[in-house]
């Protein structure tokens, strides 16, 4: 896996490209000297925790013949201070699910995906604990994490 970086404007806006030719913009915030024409890296982080985990529930549901008709995750990441950085502590991830869905099956897709499948949230775990909970059909299950 390989991404390159082009340097855009005097500041900190950023173009990425994957070897396939996809571009992804990043910045900083104006107040960190940037001009707000992206996600920020960290931002990123917690949009691919949320993708990577959105694929694997997706996969694991539609393997066991669940009816998916939405499916949105909610990322939220709360950082500390470590010297000049400042890593993930925790992250705080809620699923919401409508369809012909077991709870069962939907529990279990999110345990798998953070316990087993999902390469960000194994990235990020020496760091931050993740937390995550999945709503279905408007109705909160139990907090799984």
């Amino acid at each position: 896996m390989k991404i390159t970086l082009n340097r855009v404007n005097e500041n900190f806006h950023f173009e990425l490209k994957n070897e396939r030719g996809h571009i992804v913009n990043v910045d900083a915030r104006p107040d960190f000297g940037g001009n707000d024409m992206g996600p920020s890296p960290m931002e990123l982080v917690l949009m691919g925790v949320a993708g990577c985990s959105g694929i694997d529930m997706i996969s694991i549901l539609k393997k066991q013949r669940q009816e998916i008709t939405s499916f949105k995750a909610e990322v939220e990441g709360e950082r500390v201070q470590v010297g000049e950085a400042k890593p993930f502590k925790d992250i705080y991830v809620v699923f919401s699910l409508e369809g012909n869905i077991k709870e069962d099956k939907a529990a279990k897709a999110a345990q798998l995906s953070f316990d087993k499948y999902c390469s960000v949230s194994k990235t990020v775990e020496p760091t931050a604990t993740i937390h995550y909970k999945v709503i279905l059909n408007g109705v909160e299950l139990a907090k799984i994490n």
